[in-house]
């Protein structure tokens, strides 16, 4: 995916680069894989603001995406590669042997006319989903199932891939893209390759009202409130608040949040980066 900068004939596009889009080859989606996609703007059902800085936004049809692969052994071809407005990375439309068709995550290189198959026994080539028992240690990786069956998990987002570092037994060793090494068991599926659209990370929005495009509102700094309304408000002038909190009062930064008694605690070998 390429990036473009912009002429800065307005302010908004004076610092903004934009994806080029380059590799979409359809405007329109197909209509049989859309789904409503409703927006509370952060309301309950009572109408009560539960959420704050959410609200608009442009209004968009879900992308029915097959997480899960389970057309074992039936050829599928790339029909386009599409724009999802849901989701950071591209998502490219398969047409089976059989007649159906189905989205799926697009990986990184897939091209119009590609041919993919997902089950036991086929090639680790790039969109092909496989089990991890058929995968070779060292393999790049995404869409990760973490139990089987349960349809891909871990590694969806633009760019982001894991990698197969270790068999034994039942269980297969990974590293994520936190660098955290993780066991999974054999029989879970993953696709070959890197997800699409690595790009993303480097766009920069260019002004406020693309974000709330996005269905994004304002969002207000603690130390700017009073003390009242935040642990970090208040003060004479610009007081930076003492150590960052949360609105509740909680540590925002390095409090660890996860459960010790979590069951999968023992299926992680190691945390990653400190």
């Amino acid at each position: 995916m390429a990036l473009k900068k912009l002429r800065p004939t307005t302010p908004g596009q004076r610092f903004r680069v934009a994806p080029a889009f380059d590799e979409i080859t359809t405007a329109t989606p197909e209509k049989s894989l859309l789904a409503p996609s409703k927006k509370s703007g952060g309301r309950n059902n009572s109408g009560k603001m539960t959420m704050r800085y959410m609200g608009g936004g442009h209004k968009q049809k879900y992308r029915v995406i097959d997480f899960k692969r389970t057309k074992h052994g039936v050829p599928a071809t790339v029909k386009t590669i599409e724009y999802d407005p849901n989701r950071t990375a591209r998502i490219a439309l398969l047409y089976y042997a059989d007649g159906e068709k189905s989205y799926i995550i697009a990986p990184s290189g897939i091209q119009v006319g590609t041919e993919i198959v997902s089950g036991p026994g086929n090639a680790p080539e790039v969109g092909n989903c496989l089990p991890l028992s058929d995968i070779p240690l060292g393999t790049i990786i995404h869409n990760i199932e973490l139990q089987p069956g349960q349809g891909a998990t871990l590694a969806r987002s633009a760019g982001s891939y894991a990698q197969l570092v270790a068999r034994e037994g039942r269980y297969a060793t990974i590293k994520l893209p936190s660098g955290e090494l993780r066991m999974v068991l054999v029989n879970c599926y993953a696709t070959v390759g890197t997800v699409s659209n690595s790009d993303h990370m480097n766009v920069k929005i260019g002004k406020a009202g693309r974000n709330r495009w996005l269905g994004k509102r304002p969002r207000v700094r603690g130390v700017a409130m009073n003390p009242v309304d935040h642990p970090m408000g208040g003060g004479e002038g610009k007081s930076s608040g003492g150590h960052p909190r949360s609105r509740k009062g909680l540590l925002a930064k390095g409090l660890k949040t996860r459960s010790k008694k979590k069951h999968s605690e023992k299926l992680i070998v190691n945390r990653g980066k400190k």
